[in-house]
Order: C-alpha cells, then structure tokens, then sequence
C-alpha cells in the first residue's frame, strides 16, 4: 500500500467522512484514491487526535497537503443536510462524491447492551442513513460491527434500513469481511454496505441490476489468506517458557511477531513507548497465547492477535515482554502507518481508544480500492 510518489489532492473523489474518529476508514480510502473534503466527530479529544496524526501522514502522502481538521464537531442528529452540503461544497455542490461512515456500534455488539437501533448509539445509525438519504450522494459506504447483521433483532433493523435505501433508487450490497483475510494480524470481522445509485451501478457494472440485488460488488479476495483463521494449524498456548517456533505454513504476515519484531523498531518510532506501567502480577503469569481470559490476554508471537478492544476493561499483554502493548505495537496491529503519529501529551487512554475504535487501515483500503476500480470503469474517474 506504500506509494513511491506523492500524490495530487486534485485528483482524488471527494467524500464525506462521517463518525471519523482517528481517521483510520479516511486513510484507507485516501490510499486508494479518494478524499476526505468533510469530517464528522464529536469526541474532541479524537478530533485532536485525527488533526494532529492525519496532518502528519498527509505529509507523507499528498504534495501541498494542508493540516488536516475536522469540520464540524456537532452532533449529525443536530447536523442536516444543508448545512452538511454548505461546509462540505463552500463554492457549490459537486456532481461526483460520496459519503463513508462507520456509526459507533456497542448497541449492535456481542460484547455490548444489545440495544439495537433503539439504543443511544443505535439510533445514530438511522440518524446516518436519513443524513445519505437527504444528501443524495451518488455511492456510499456504511461500516459497522458483523452483530448488526448476524443477530436476529439487529438484522429486521438493517432490513428496514435498507428497504429504504432501495426506495431511494440505491443498489446495495453487504459483506461481512474478516481484516485477518485481507494480511492484518488481527481477527476482527466488520460489516461493510455499499450503496450506488441505480443509474451509476448499471453504468459501472454494463448492465441492468435489480432493486433487490446482492453479490455484485467485487469484494477483496486475497486467496494467500482466505479462511486463515482456521484453515492453518495455530500454535497453542506456550507452557514450557522456551521461544516458540513458527510453523511452516503460517504466513508470517498473520502473526504478531511481523509488527512487534524488534527488528522493526516499533520502539523507536514515535508513540513507540507509550505504555501503561506494568502493575499487576498477572504480567508475570499469564503464559504467552492466553487469550482465553476477557482481560490480560497474552499475545501468541506466531499467532494473529484477537480483536484490538483496548480499554473498556481490556488488556493486551506483549507475548515475550512484561508488559501491555505499546500505542505503536497496537497501531500496527489495526494496519495503522507508521507516519501516523499522536501527540505524546495526549493521555494513553484516549490514545489506545482511538485507535480500537478505528477500522483496521488496509481492510479499509482494500474494499475502497474495488470501489475505485469499478467506479472507474463507469468512467466517473479520471
């Protein structure tokens, strides 16, 4: 996903980046072609964050790129269309753009109250859709936790979402897409909805498609890693205390070791040292690939690491060192560049929130790229 020359802000899509966060769902697609030109986050300390680590990788990214800021802070519940559409197109509407969003999800999640879209941050997710709905943007692209498909009471909710997304002349599809699949040491499963308008879908796919249509999207398919999670023979957890080995057919990419390598130096890249002390015994207990437990799980160097979940009483311990990981290990984990940084002054609390918050950056990139290409045949790029 490296890119040996900088590119033109000129030349990418517009979107309008919703429930932005650290920014982690932007990268992805700004790696891909396209442009976050509005942001949305109510958290100010995370908009802190995203302006001060987002400015830092643009840098590395674009030619004349500007410090990156969130546009607006407001809650999108009290946020409507026509105020959007001013901030985000100040000299006039653009024809081709989007909007990409990921609503907070503990309502829709296993771990979470199970609320669904009568929950706090459930009904942010309806307040999202009518904000797409009233804006009207050619294509989308919804994120979310796999629970708001797979849970019964969730999925009559997505149902009628998307009942109405199709009223609006958008052709959708949905996929439940594992970061694990695409190379990230992580298993984290994210649901992913794509929605074109009706004319722009045909244009692009060269053929008619139905209202009620699914599996026409070309979702990332990477077969080195298809059904990695059980497909290789994991190590177990290491008693004996002796350095494990890696076994032959595991892609050294999947494992914790390829980003946590001290040849790789993530301690000596910013952020590379900030750590929460070493406080409880468990630190010298627990054994290397122990992640049975809900906290204090041990990282297994050769293993992928269980879903980055950081704070909310969660605690992932270095597989070899007596300690938590440090917010770079964790960065990289979530596929985060290392030209991202944060600010030391930020606390580690609302470092490591953030960037568990955040969609693993080449999963993101991934399902914008096959975005990107079929936009392109279309003929809507270029």
């Amino acid at each position: 996903m490296r890119r040996a020359n900088k590119k033109k802000v000129s030349t990418c899509i517009p979107v309008l980046s919703f429930f932005t966060g650290g920014g982690f769902l932007d990268i992805g697609f700004e790696m891909a072609g396209f442009y976050s030109i509005w942001t949305n986050e109510t958290n100010r300390v995370f908009a802190n964050l995203y302006a001060y680590g987002m400015t830092h990788w643009r840098q590395s990214v674009f030619t004349q790129s500007r410090p990156a800021t969130i546009s607006t802070t407001r809650d999108i519940e009290h946020l409507f269309a026509p105020e959007i559409i001013r901030q985000a197109f100040p000299g006039g509407r653009q024809r081709f753009f989007g909007i990409i969003g990921g609503p907070p999800c503990p309502d829709f999640s296993n771990g979470g109250k199970n609320a669904g879209g009568k929950g706090i941050n459930g009904r942010l997710t309806k307040t999202f859709i009518n904000r797409i709905l009233k804006i009207q943007p050619p294509f989308f692209v919804f994120e979310n936790v796999a629970g708001l498909y797979r849970t019964k009471q969730h999925r009559e909710f997505l149902s009628a979402l998307e009942g109405r997304l199709e009223s609006h002349s958008y052709c959708l599809d949905l996929k439940i897409l594992n970061a694990l699949e695409v190379g990230v040491p992580q298993n984290r499963e994210r649901l992913f909805i794509v929605g074109i308008k009706r004319d722009y879908a045909c244009r692009c796919l060269g053929r008619l498609i139905d209202a009620k249509e699914r599996e026409w999207f070309p979702w990332p398919v990477k077969r080195k890693y298809k059904g990695a999670r059980t497909r290789f023979k994991w190590p177990c957890i290491v008693t004996n205390g002796n350095c494990p080995e890696l076994p032959e057919d595991i892609p050294i990419e999947l494992t914790v070791q390829s980003v946590l390598n001290p040849e790789n130096c993530p301690s000596q890249i910013q952020n590379g040292k900030d750590t929460f002390n070493a406080y409880s015994p468990k630190f010298s207990i627990i054994k290397e690939g122990d992640t049975t437990r809900k906290s204090f799980k041990r990282l297994h160097r050769y293993r992928f690491s269980p879903t980055a979940c950081y704070g909310n009483n969660e605690v992932h311990l270095h597989p070899w060192l007596k300690r938590r990981l440090s917010v770079r290990e964790a960065m990289r984990i979530q596929g985060i560049p290392d030209s991202y940084v944060l600010p030391e002054d930020a606390s580690l609390s609302s470092k490591f929130a953030v960037v568990s918050n955040g969609v693993p950056v080449p999963l993101a990139y991934e399902v914008a790229k096959e975005l990107n290409h079929l936009l392109n045949k279309g003929g809507f790029i270029g």
